[in-house]
């Protein structure tokens, strides 16, 4: 009786005492394509980095570097291209810059201010026709830029706005992603027991939202706001139907029309690659700064006071 007992309890050949007897287990193979996504992503970013790299070298050359050799090594012309693009016309540069600072942030903060305003009734707010409000603006995100810049130029000739900051500044306010992401993220962060809770209390309409539910919005508002900075930034169509008076243009028009008189005098060419230069520093410096409130706002919660 002992011996059968000890027959059915040893362990069987192969196996580590205390463990249960299974099949061995597969470690799993690693795929030989594992490395194809990583080869995608680093072209990718030399794709779009290669041209970035060449604009900043480029700008560090002189006219005869620059047209000699094509290089990524760095010339010695920075300083005298600086010197040259402020000297060009009364240092004009500087104020296509001071214009796009205008039309950018102006337009950023206007359009801002309005798709906070229409996300949060559009979210909050149960009306008649308000999905199909919503839908339009779906429509409207769709709907490409150079098929509005056309009427739009037509109403502002017929308000006699044309050829005016205003006529570039007023189209921009109300953006339709702005309210469609102002929409969305209104209905994620506040909550309706939250509004309530304020109503009950007495709070106003427009006290709640701006003392409750604009806080809590603060994050996505961040994210509209630097989009609609950028997008003005880069706008080309809108102003150079717009306007006519090159000392109102923007950055993107004003280099425009300088890389066109290039055609005659090469020389200038030097003097687009530096200004383009020049022309993406606010905006990185813009992203460095609002990436920080934009940490701090989703670092800090949902209720604030």
């Amino acid at each position: 009786m002992n011996t059968l007992t000890a027959r059915r309890t040893a362990p069987a050949a192969g196996t580590t005492p205390g463990t249960a007897q299974g099949p061995p287990v597969r470690r799993p193979r690693r795929r030989r394509t594992a490395w194809v996504p990583t080869i995608a992503l680093l072209v990718g970013a030399a794709y779009c980095l290669l041209p970035v790299i060449w604009v900043v070298m480029a700008s560090t050359k002189s006219g005869r570097e620059l047209f000699s050799t094509f290089t990524f090594l760095p010339g010695t012309g920075f300083t005298e291209n600086v010197r040259d693009l402020t000297a060009y016309r009364e240092g004009v540069y500087w104020r296509w810059m001071l214009n796009s600072l205008f039309y950018s942030g102006a337009g950023a903060l206007l359009s801002t201010a309005v798709s906070a305003l229409s996300g949060y009734a559009l979210a909050v707010y149960r009306f008649r026709g308000r999905e199909t409000i919503f839908q339009i603006l779906l429509a409207g995100v769709l709907m490409p830029p150079v098929i509005l810049a056309v009427p739009q130029y037509l109403l502002m000739a017929e308000a006699d706005l044309a050829d005016s900051y205003l006529s570039v500044l007023l189209p921009l306010v109300l953006s339709p992603y702005g309210v469609y992401l102002a929409r969305i993220y209104t209905a994620a962060s506040v909550p309706a027991d939250v509004v309530e809770a304020g109503r009950m209390d007495g709070g106003g309409e427009w006290r709640i939202f701006r003392s409750v539910a604009l806080p809590m919005m603060a994050p996505g508002l961040v994210t509209v706001f630097l989009f609609q900075f950028v997008a003005i930034w880069n706008n080309f169509l809108l102003p150079y139907i717009m306007l006519g008076d090159d000392r109102k243009f923007p950055l993107t028009l004003g280099l425009f029309t300088l890389l066109k008189q290039g055609s005659n005098t090469p020389a200038l060419y030097t003097l687009v690659i530096t200004g383009a230069l020049l022309a993406i520093v606010p905006l990185i410096a813009l992203f460095l700064v609002i990436q920080r409130f934009w940490s701090l706002d989703l670092l800090s919660g949902a209720v604030k006071s």
